[in-house]
Order: structure tokens, then C-alpha cells, then sequence
């Protein structure tokens, strides 16, 4: 892996790693999502929404789509869904105490 291929894996990491970011980015796998209803289902400001979704756009986490006056939010690709939903399921794996 290249070093900048490695920064922006990091960054993408460093994201998710806030819980914000990621219930909004576990709400957008259900479908797309308008900021408002993304308001709703992570219980935050409009603004603050806001200022998380041009972040994860920016990592290419999220797309948006307009569809008249409103603007919908998806997951990028099915990659971004994949390591959200396979993070989800490791957490759900029961797992023993080592020694």
C-alpha cells in the first residue's frame, strides 16, 4: 500500500471513529436520506449534520443526490457499506475472555 493510499485509509478510519459521523452514515445504508430525515434519525443539530456530511463526501464515504429541493445523502459504493456492515457484525460475534 502506498503511503497516501494509507493517510486516506487512516482519514476514512478517523472519521468513522466518531459516533455522529457513523449513526449517520449507518442511517444512509437503509437508503438514501435527506438531510432532514437524517436530522431526525440521529437526534442533532441541522447544522452539525451538515458540517459531518461535507466531510464524508469529502472522503467519498457519502454521496448526494438532488432531487427537487431536496438533497439525498447514500453510501458511495458498496464498499462503504461493506466495511460499516462487517464492523457491525464483528462487534455482534460473541467472543471469549483470553488469557
Amino acid at each position: 500500500m502506498r503511503e497516501d493510499q494509507l493517510n486516506e485509509a487512516a482519514e476514512i478510519f478517523h472519521l468513522l471513529g466518531d459516533p455522529t459521523r457513523l449513526r449517520i452514515v449507518v442511517s444512509c445504508l437503509e437508503g438514501p436520506l435527506s438531510v432532514g430525515e437524517i436530522v431526525e434519525k440521529v437526534d442533532v443539530s441541522q447544522s452539525l449534520v451538515s458540517h459531518h456530511l461535507r466531510l464524508l463526501r469529502a472522503t467519498r464515504l457519502l454521496v448526494s443526490e438532488r432531487r427537487g429541493r431536496h438533497i439525498y445523502y447514500a453510501p458511495a459504493d458498496n464498499h462503504v457499506r461493506c466495511i460499516v456492515n462487517d464492523m457491525i457484525d464483528h462487534i455482534a460475534e460473541p467472543h471469549g475472555e483470553e488469557d
